[in-house]
């Protein structure tokens, strides 16, 4: 099994929607362009990438929405060097179709108050929701190590959520864990590194909100 050597998690750049969600009502979600700052902010995260990177070969999954697509290709990287998938199952949380901006923000006070892994939103999905599809997708990408040929990094362009998702299903992290930690910001980078034991190590953590609250002794 051929596992890479670093896993690159990068949450998109600024989206329209992050500095103004009356937009959400006159737009899908999934066609959300960047703002001038968040192609700023890619680019200047693509420019640290290809320093990490060097001439090493790159396996690119994006979310299949306009905000990641354009932070990935605002990246620059070497085309010769990467082979890039769409990948739906690092979507963005759904919240619905077209959104109230007032109902929105009623149910994010519902979902801070019940929990962010398990509250759904009408018509949409829960947190938990979201990881049973990232578990899927890891599932596929564990599958991809087989080769024996595969690149020795995997980047993941994708959401907040997603990523603090993604780490909570490899590290096994509990609901208490994961419910205590913070979106990472716009353009922001985790990486997960391969170590001499053979595993994998955050190469720096979330922040966090709160601490942990566990039910039992998992915590």
């Amino acid at each position: 099994m051929a596992r890479p050597r670093r896993i690159v998690l990068v949450r998109h750049g600024e989206s329209t929607g992050n500095v103004d969600d009356s937009v959400y009502e006159r737009e899908p979600d999934h066609a959300l362009a960047l703002t001038e700052r968040g192609r700023r902010q890619a680019e200047a995260t693509g420019e640290r990438l290809r320093e990490r990177f060097g001439g090493e070969r790159v396996s690119v999954y994006v979310s299949p929405y306009r905000r990641t697509h354009e932070t990935l290709r605002s990246f620059h990287l070497d085309p010769e060097l990467i082979r890039v998938r769409e990948e739906p199952r690092l979507r963005e949380q759904d919240w619905g179709n077209w959104q109230d901006r007032d109902e929105v923000r009623l149910q994010k006070a519902y979902r801070d108050a019940y929990g962010h892994f398990f509250y759904r939103f009408a018509q949409g999905e829960s947190g938990a929701d979201v990881y049973d599809r990232v578990g899927g997708f890891l599932e596929s990408l564990f599958r991809s190590f087989e080769d024996p040929d595969h690149p020795p990094n995997v980047l993941i362009v994708t959401h907040g959520l997603a990523m603090r998702l993604f780490c909570m299903r490899w590290f096994h992290w509990t609901v208490a864990e994961f419910e205590s930690l913070s979106n990472p910001g716009n353009g922001e980078v985790r990486m997960l590194v391969l170590g001499d034991d053979g595993k994998y190590t955050l190469d720096r953590p979330f922040d966090r909100w709160r601490d942990p609250e566990p039910y039992g002794i998992t915590g």
